[in-house]
């Protein structure tokens, strides 16, 4: 089950059904089964609060995954600040919000799927599976 909540931020998500259809699509593609996701969209500071409680980390970020999985079964919590990702959308050139907020959810579910982001090799696989699956979304809308 994927459950989407706000937490310190008046930001409302309107496309939860198409995006939990798109999430469920790329986690079968892997061959792995839904678990839990939970999908909390923050504000700039209640990110900043989790990753110095959690993970020891003194600066704000797009996105902080917490990865359940067991086996086969995806499983976690996707903490995303909408403040830093309206920041990076102007910065990056994102398309629009919508583009960039979708790449960062995409890239939490990739991280619990499995895939990394630490070095050059990983980072261009991680954005060409982000870029297969924002194409996937456009053909669900």
């Amino acid at each position: 089950m994927i459950t989407y909540q706000i937490e310190d931020t008046s930001f409302h998500f309107g496309s939860r059904r198409l995006t939990s259809r798109w999430i469920k699509e790329i986690v079968a593609q892997a061959e792995m089964r839904l678990g839990d996701v939970s999908v909390v969209f923050c504000s700039d500071p209640y990110i900043l609060d989790v990753n110095r409680q959690y993970l020891g980390h003194d600066y704000y970020t797009d996105i902080i995954t917490f990865d359940y999985c067991e086996g086969d079964v995806l499983s976690g919590d996707l903490i995303i600040s909408v403040d830093t990702v309206r920041a990076n959308a102007e910065e990056y050139g994102a398309a629009s919000f919508d583009e960039e907020l979708h790449r960062v959810i995409i890239h939490g579910v990739l991280h619990l799927i499995g895939f990394d982001d630490h070095t050059p090799e990983d980072q261009a696989e991680m954005r060409r599976q982000e870029n297969a699956a924002l194409e996937l979304l456009k053909t669900l809308a």
